[in-house]
């Protein structure tokens, strides 16, 4: 099982009295409930998966009633500035370029990689018609990989462009395809290098609450430091996923 070492020896007391203050209020948490594990739709139509059951968790811990919003992925970033919710835990990856746009909290799940899917093993990754998702660093990295870019609104129809021909590959998140590959019975397969991209996934804030990203930041540390987390990984994702260290 590969190891992520912890990076927490950095956070300071602030990040206490931040939870502290923080007792009692209510958050509003978005999400895509279209991406699972990470998160979904479940039969009873409430939010699951891997996300809610963290985000329930840290809410817990932190002593605040967390309300949980669904939100279409394009429009999930703008919607967290305007005010519609207070944070975002959907299975986004930190990058620079949305840094400059919202504030992360650190990882809670580590860098990971990100795969092609097709129906061939002679699917043209470098000249072919790749399926991504619109707004992810998987469809920025198509963009500029020398492929052609088709994007698409969800994920099922980034799988389903391969599916019916309309693209030779999907790139998505690896553990996002892992399931639909071995539930397919053979008709999708990786091809190609799996590409690490990202910097892990983590919470979403709005770059002026940095109360509330100290608070969640400090019980993600602890649920690193219990072994809590690495639990949850594992539960939702396998036990050959990367872990926390």
């Amino acid at each position: 099982m590969k190891k992520i070492l912890l990076a927490t020896a950095a956070l300071s007391l602030t990040a206490g009295m931040a939870l502290a203050e923080s007792h009692g209020k209510t958050i509003r948490m978005g999400t895509e409930g279209a991406y699972p594990p990470y998160n979904f739709i479940n039969d009873a139509g409430e939010v699951d998966g891997f996300e809610r059951e963290l985000g329930d968790e840290l809410c817990k811990r932190a002593e605040l009633t967390c309300e949980w919003v669904k939100n279409d992925w394009d429009s999930i970033i703008p919607n967290l500035v305007s005010g519609n919710y207070d944070t975002i835990m959907a299975g986004m990856s930190i990058t620079d370029e949305r840094k400059e746009v919202i504030a992360f909290t650190q990882n809670y799940y580590p860098p990971t990689a990100s795969a092609y899917v097709a129906a061939s093993e002679e699917a043209d990754l470098e000249g072919g018609v790749v399926a991504g998702q619109t707004a992810t660093i998987q469809a920025g990295y198509v963009a500029e990989s020398g492929a052609t870019l088709i994007e698409f609104a969800t994920p099922e129809e980034t799988v389903a462009a391969v599916r019916n021909g309309e693209a030779d590959a999907v790139f998505a998140d690896k553990d996002y395809l892992v399931p639909i590959v071995e539930e397919s019975g053979g008709e999708l397969m990786f091809v190609g290098e799996d590409v690490p991209l990202g910097g892990g996934i983590g919470m979403g804030l709005r770059q002026s609450d940095t109360e509330l990203r100290d608070t969640f930041d400090a019980v993600i540390t602890e649920m690193k430091e219990d072994g809590s987390l690495n639990t949850m990984l594992k539960k939702w994702f396998g036990d050959d996923t990367t872990t926390y260290e």
